[in-house]
């Protein structure tokens, strides 16, 4: 290629980045080798290195750049100087008239081939050093759009070049010590997608928070996408399962999160600037910026980039408000993730409390303290004191100098694809984005703790607290004949998790989603005409924005939580436990308190079982029902596994496996199995029974000591007469193993006992129980202590503690 300076997309490649830069380079990858498997980008032509560096030599410029680096790195210039006389060295200069020729040439053909005259295109810079696995420069050269007319274009691809030399791509270069003179800067020109009439957004085919690389994450806001990479905007945030995305009967999405999108950028009408922000109407606020076809067809174009690179990508796409068709403007390899290990990583914890001033989306999975320094203004960029705690409104590249000095990062607006996130991650400084209000809550200098170790949501805490980090090594984890599987919380916790090497997930509870996802009482959105509270109602407003249908709220919202805590595990089964709330615990939900009365002792209560098939909660029942069932045949988890909790009377499992098949769950039917909890002393002694109308049983540990034992577990007075080890407990528990075998149903157990107590653990191995469910923080050192179970009972010398006699 080397003598050309105007190529087409189509004509080059990656192996061209020496000449056209990473950026150019992907889309030429991607028009020439991927248009054929569906995924559209936007026709153009690049400018190349020859390009450049015959502009450089026509005006004179090599010896100027010396000049200025030469006075910058004695300290005779300072950085803002250089820069600016740089840039203004190269908008003074003038194309070589054949390259000039060329351009006008090409954008003619571009806009004659899309049948319009002077054709809007998007004019971009890529450098040859830029978007290399180990170093991102993306952002550090600038992008101009809506650029229409000959004139316009020429003047816009000087000002590319002289990009080069903005603060920030000066800075950059000198901390990854590029010399300045080695980077050329090749031009893209593509034709403008018209997403000011739609929307757009950025796109990784890794999950950004946490690198699990199932998961396809999405962040869509209306307009151009300028406003999600820049971190302008609250963009709406979906993920995508891409193991399910070849089954063409199944949608895999597993979050679905509505941003705010309270700005966007569309083309100005008139006057010298191309583009203007303007506010987002409300209609727009309210709604997604994507279908669901068109999350999947995203989706499905990340695995195939992805494929095709073989590396974790990060790409941009865009939505044509004229066609309505989906195009990728953009693909880059991910430069955080895929650098780390698989079977090595560390987890940070609290341990101290301090009161919660602001959260956010939490960026990255540590902790960090330091003094809060408030920058509203980036004029004030330089008061900025090493190692605080930056808090500002959003961040675009010229604020990376001062993000290399800080200790964590906290941002007003912007979502995990923003500016601030992307950055932040590549620093490895946690970061809090999208706090709404951080800049007006956090007082200037104030002591603060950032804490992204908690899941997606990012928490800044008073105060300096105290925190511990544990290095993790999944080398060594030993294969057990006993399934160890692990409890999970919440959807965020099992991506925390996703690399531990476990046989599923024995015990996903369903109340935590509705109690921190939905928040609302099920009876409440089927019948919101019984709650008269206004602050009640305003609360339900908010919370469903986006949703006509309320109980729509509850299903949709329960199906992506649950999916999403299970795609870490597919295809290993994922037991979900249907609600166990206790009627005060249901009360404390928004509008609870109409649907709920007060009980003496609500743990032996109106709970569990006994709900689904009353009429005081029987269409809340069926919202869970239509939650599961489209997380099975829509989403595509076949491996769910239903449990049903606190079932006192075989009568009663009838009662609820009827009300289950009534609302579209039939046991047996698609490959369903319902497990239910062994906690109840019934449930041991007529296990035979039971075992006739269930798949499997799990043990719970907490209540069926509780009932044998006739202690509370609440109770703080009696917590040292609660051991799952008391000889009466055990014996319950091999009777349980015992009959499930013979009837020749799988028993595990998912209680705290074999996370608190490893002699515990052992002593069920000595049973043969089928699989232990572990808390994730006590896997590692609960595995091995299965193991060595396993191996002295291979040997016939179980421990004394084994059978009931612990």
């Amino acid at each position: 290629m080397r003598g050309r300076e105007v190529v087409w997309f189509n004509s080059i490649g990656l192996t061209d980045i020496p000449q056209v830069g990473g950026k150019n380079a992907s889309l030429g990858e991607m028009v020439r080798s991927l248009s054929a498997r569906g995924v559209r980008v936007p026709n153009g032509f690049a400018t190349t290195a020859d390009a450049f560096r015959a502009f450089i030599d026509a005006n004179g410029l090599e010896s100027v750049i010396r000049e200025q680096f030469d006075r910058y790195h004695s300290g005779r210039a300072s950085l803002r100087e250089t820069g600016q006389n740089l840039r203004e060295a190269f908008l003074a200069g003038e194309f070589p008239a054949a390259i000039a020729d060329d351009i006008r040439v090409f954008y003619r053909t571009l806009s004659r081939d899309a049948e319009v005259t002077n054709l809007p295109v998007a004019v971009r810079s890529s450098a040859t050093a830029e978007d290399l696995p180990d170093a991102s420069f993306a952002g550090q050269q600038e992008t101009f759009l809506n650029v229409s007319g000959e004139r316009d274009l020429l003047d816009a691809c000087r000002r590319c070049y002289a990009s080069l030399f903005t603060d920030r791509a000066i800075s950059y270069r000198e901390v990854k010590k590029f010399d300045h003179l080695d980077v050329a800067l090749s031009i893209g020109v593509q034709r403008m997608v018209r997403s000011d009439l739609a929307g757009s957004g950025v796109m990784f085919s890794i999950d950004t928070d946490t690198g699990f690389p199932g998961a396809a994450v999405i962040s869509a806001a209306w307009g151009l996408g300028e406003t999600v990479v820049q971190g302008a905007v609250d963009p709406d945030k979906y993920l995508v399962f891409k193991a399910l995305l070849d089954e063409p009967d199944y949608e895999p999405i597993i979050e679905k999160t509505l941003g705010r999108k309270d700005r966007k950028m569309t083309y100005a009408e008139g006057g010298s600037a191309r583009t203007r922000v303007i506010d987002t109407p409300e209609r727009e606020r309210r709604a997604f910026v994507l279908s669901n076809a068109e999350i999947v067809q995203l989706g499905r174009w990340s695995a195939i980039v992805e494929s095709h690179y073989g590396r974790a990508m990060d790409m941009e796409w865009a939505k044509d408000g004229l066609t309505g068709e989906l195009f990728l403007v953009q693909a880059r390899p991910e430069t955080v993730h895929s650098q780390k290990s698989l079977t090595r990583f560390s987890v940070s914890r609290l341990t101290e409390t301090g009161p919660l001033l602001i959260s956010g989306v939490a960026i990255g999975d540590s902790i960090a303290s330091g003094s809060a320094c408030v920058i509203r203004d980036p004029a004030d960029i330089e008061n900025f004191r090493d190692g605080a705690i930056l808090v500002t409104e959003m961040t675009d590249p010229d604020w990376v100098p001062i993000m290399t000095r800080a200790a964590g990062i906290i941002t007003d607006h912007g979502g995990p694809t923003s500016h601030a996130a992307i950055v932040s991650r590549e620093l490895g400084v946690p970061a809090v984005v999208g706090t709404r209000n951080a800049t007006e809550v956090l007082a200037e200098d104030a002591p603060i703790t950032i804490s992204c170790a908690e899941g997606d949501e990012g928490f800044v805490y008073a105060g300096i607290l105290a925190s511990e980090t544990e290095q993790i090594d999944l080398g060594a984890v030993p294969i057990t004949r006993t399934q160890v599987m692990v409890n999970i919380a919440s959807p965020a916790a099992a991506f925390e998790w996703w690399r531990l090497p476990t046989a599923g997930v024995g015990l996903a509870r369903m109340e935590f989603i509705i109690n921190n996802l939905i928040k609302i009482h099920p009876m409440a959105l089927v019948h919101p005409e019984r709650v008269t509270d206004p602050a009640v109602l305003r609360q339900i407003t908010e919370l469903t924005r986006g949703y006509d249908d309320l109980g729509e709220y509850f299903v949709n919202t329960l199906a992506l939580g649950i999916a999403k805590l299970g795609a870490p595990y597919y295809p290993h089964p994922v037991i979900v436990r249907l609600s166990d709330f206790k009627s005060n615990e249901y009360a404390h939900l928004i509008g609870g308190d109409v649907f709920e009365q007060a009980e003496e002792n609500p743990m032996l209560g109106f709970r569990g079982a006994s709900r689904y098939y009353d009429a005081k909660y029987a269409e809340g029942f069926a919202l869970e029902c239509r939650a599961l069932k489209r997380v099975r045949e829509r989403i595509g988890f076949s491996n769910v596994i239903v449990m049903v909790p606190f079932c006192r009377t075989t009568t009663e499992a009838d009662r609820v496996l009827a009300a289950m098949a009534k609302n579209g769950l039939v046991r047996g039917e698609n490959g369903l199995q319902v497990y239910m909890m062994c906690e109840i002393p019934a449930n041991v002694i007529l296990a035979e029974q039971f075992a006739t109308r269930f798949d499997g049983f799990s043990i719970g540990s907490n209540d069926l000591t509780q009932l044998v034992l006739g202690v509370d577990r609440d109770s703080g007075a009696l917590a040292a007469l609660f051991d799952e080890r008391n000889e009466a407990v055990t014996r319950m528990i091999s009777e349980a193993i015992d009959k499930a075998h013979a009837a020749g149903i799988k028993i595990g157990i998912c209680g705290q006992g074999p996370s608190n107590y490893p002699d515990f653990a052992e002593f069920l191995v000595g049973e043969g129980i089928d699989s232990i469910s572990l808390n994730p923080d006590s896997f590692l050192k609960t595995v091995h202590r299965i193991k060595e179970a396993e191996m002295v009972g291979a040997t016939g010398e179980w421990p004394t503690s084994t059978r009931a006699s612990m």
